[in-house]
């Protein structure tokens, strides 16, 4: 089943930093502590993967605020969303800002727009490389002070997101597959200067691109 809860950290970006590589040399989280009026929150963004020699998958842009929903709006603090088009909630495969590819009509069956996806050149193809490449990626966009927007999953206790990645797509058989669903999907935003997302999507490789109303890949 879906997560219990799914959300929004609303807040001001304080510190972050990398895990400390293990003795494999390798960082598996980029961790930020986020500032909102409640606490210090801990949030821990996945830039590695465990079980693939790929690590996680990524992709970084730009968007305009209206391109986000209600979001953008909301005070500094946790918010639970509702798994839907219009909460502000994200989803990397049918959110049309997210998805890189025209929103196809519903009414077409799955596997025809399966076909048309593969046939659409994305404009921004998803990014392979070390945990260090996708590290650095998502520094990019990470400057103190910044207002910054956490997707994912609250702690069960104490001031934290976690699952900031996307949560759908994982396949049968992993431990993951319980937890898929749609309009879940974690992510990490700051707000530019000029008023502007900088928006860090991360994935890893074994989800898939294709996924039914539950989430799980088809």
């Amino acid at each position: 089943m879906p997560f219990d809860h799914y959300g929004v950290l609303a807040g001001t970006l304080s510190q972050h930093f990398r895990d400390t590589p293990d003795n494999e040399g390798a960082w598996f989280h980029v961790n930020l502590r986020v500032d909102a009026p409640d606490g210090r929150y801990k949030c821990a963004v996945d830039v590695d993967s465990h079980d693939s020699a790929t690590g996680v998958r990524w992709r970084a842009f730009t968007l305009d605020a209206s391109m986000l929903g209600p979001v953008t709006a909301l005070a500094q603090g946790y918010h639970e969303l509702a798994r839907s088009s219009s909460s502000g909630a994200l989803d990397y495969l049918r959110h049309p800002a997210l998805r890189d590819r025209p929103a196809w009509p519903a009414w077409l069956p799955q596997a025809l727009r399966d076909l048309l996806d593969g046939w659409v050149r994305p404009t921004r193809p998803w990014q392979s490389g070390s945990n260090l490449d996708a590290a650095l990626s998502l520094e990019q966009i990470l400057v103190v002070g910044r207002p910054i927007l956490v997707f994912g999953e609250p702690f069960d206790a104490g001031l934290g997101m976690h699952n900031i990645h996307q949560n759908q797509g994982d396949p049968f058989g992993s431990e993951w597959w319980p937890q898929n669903g749609i309009w879940q999907d974690g992510a990490t935003l700051t707000r530019r200067p000029d008023g502007r997302w900088d928006v860090f999507l991360n994935r890893f490789s074994t989800q898939k691109d294709h996924t039914d109303s539950d989430g799980h890949p088809v």
